[in-house]
């Protein structure tokens, strides 16, 4: 009996753990099972990802598509206004192209050249007397002269709104997403008989004015500052109306007006501050075309040069009045002077240009080369207290320069004459 359950107890010991094995086999299939279903869950998970962010992906260059369909439907239509014969068309054309230059960041550059692009269209003022009305002489016309004067006042209304959408973003600051600083503006060539870019900032880009006419209204450069990149004048002409660079601040970048010429109207650069940078009045070294002041009034009264380089080399003052009346020359070099081998300094040959009460306390102030042979440049009440005022190698021909009641703390620097009396009409400054 003994031996019968010693065997039943075996038996039920050997059931017992073949039992415990198939169900702890059961557990590890159920929990593989249960891993593979699991990791195929997962992977069905990241296949639907996948397929979202492909999904989103073709929203998205549709989007981007339908936006640059957008903006290549509003450019097209903007560009359409523009060249319609309706001024009113041609006026929301500007303002839309504008607007579409604010929110296209990528075709701002193309908006804005179009824009330019306008303004140098050719165009003739219309005659206009003093204060915007009409002449009497367009009044009495025939009613094709009237129809004409009227198209053209209309067309100036135009490209004045055109400087001044431009002027406005400028104005903004850089930070702002609709500031149009740092990029090219191209109005070589342009007719501009008015328009306002005051309080503009030119910190970055080219901006080319080069050969433009300025030839009536008021065109408002008030305020501007001139921080970096480059502004040609070149070969601009100013022969009529006025323009206003009255508060002007220069100080990086370059400021050329070689070659303009003044020949009308009245330029103003009162209370500018020339600190930095290079502003040129002057010429090429071997091809002359230095400013020619030969008419009208150029005015930087009461301007403060401290620093940077403002240059005059090779201009011809032959019938303007030029005043630098007040001025303050407290820092970096002003030259009329040319090369000490070339020659080719300024030549005062007419007009008047006059440092009256100008206060040379600091800096360079150079003629050295210069010619005078006619006119009347006056330094009367001047004050010279510092820095450096030089006349060597200048040539006194005609004409008059007078230092009439100045101070001469720091006389100016003149060349010692072979029978040490100054020539004619070199009125000496007196102790």
């Amino acid at each position: 009996m003994f031996d019968l359950l010693k065997l039943v107890f075996s038996v039920v010991a050997g059931v017992g753990g073949v039992a415990a094995l198939v169900v702890a086999y059961r557990r590890q299939r159920v929990a593989e099972h249960a891993n593979e279903l699991a990791e195929f869950a997962h992977r069905l998970a990241h296949a639907a990802d996948l397929r979202a962010e492909a999904a989103e992906g073709r929203a998205d260059v549709e989007t981007d598509r339908n936006g640059i369909r957008l903006f290549n439907e509003r450019f097209a239509k903007a560009s359409e206004q523009l060249g319609s014969d309706k001024a009113a068309v041609r006026l929301a054309g500007v303002y839309a192209m504008a607007v579409l230059a604010d929110d296209w960041r990528d075709g701002r550059h193309t908006c804005i050249d179009v824009l330019c692009a306008y303004l140098r269209m050719p165009y003739t003022p219309p005659s206009e007397a003093p204060g915007g009305a009409a002449t009497q002489a367009d009044d009495e016309a025939s009613t094709a002269t009237t129809e004409a004067a009227r198209v053209a006042r209309e067309e100036r209304e135009v490209r004045h709104t055109v400087i001044r959408l431009i002027g406005r973003r400028l104005r903004l600051p850089e930070e702002d997403p609709t500031s149009w600083r740092g990029f090219d503006f191209d109005f070589t060539g342009a007719v501009l008989d008015g328009g306002d870019l005051s309080g503009a900032t030119f910190s970055g880009g080219v901006v080319s004015f080069g050969g433009a006419t300025f030839s009536g209204g008021a065109v408002s450069f008030e305020g501007v500052t001139f921080s970096g990149g480059t502004v040609y004048f070149d070969r601009a002409m100013f022969n009529g109306g006025r323009v206003s660079f009255d508060g002007a601040s220069f100080s990086g970048g370059v400021v050329s007006f070689g070659g303009a010429t003044f020949s009308g109207g009245a330029v103003s650069f009162e209370r500018g501050k020339f600190s930095g940078g290079r502003v040129s009045f002057g010429g090429d070294l071997f091809f002359g075309g230095g400013a020619t002041f030969s008419g009208g009034v150029v005015s930087f009264g009461g301007a403060s040069f401290s620093g940077g380089v403002v240059s005059f080399e090779r201009a011809t003052f032959s019938g303007t009045r030029v005043y630098f009346e007040w001025a303050k020359f407290s820092g970096g070099r002003v030259s009329f002077d040319g090369d000490s081998i070339f020659g080719g300094g300024a030549t005062f040959s007419g007009g008047v240009v006059s440092f009256e009460g100008a206060t040379f306390s600091g800096g360079i102030a150079s003629f050295e080369g210069a010619k005078f042979v006619g006119g009347e440049v006056s330094f009367d009440r001047a004050m010279f207290t510092g820095g450096e005022v030089s006349f060597d190698r200048a040539m006194f021909t005609g004409g008059e320069v007078s230092f009439d009641n100045a101070r001469l703390d720091v006389p100016p620097k003149f060349d010692q004459w072979p029978d040490g009396n100054p020539p004619e009409g070199l009125r000496m400054p007196t102790a």
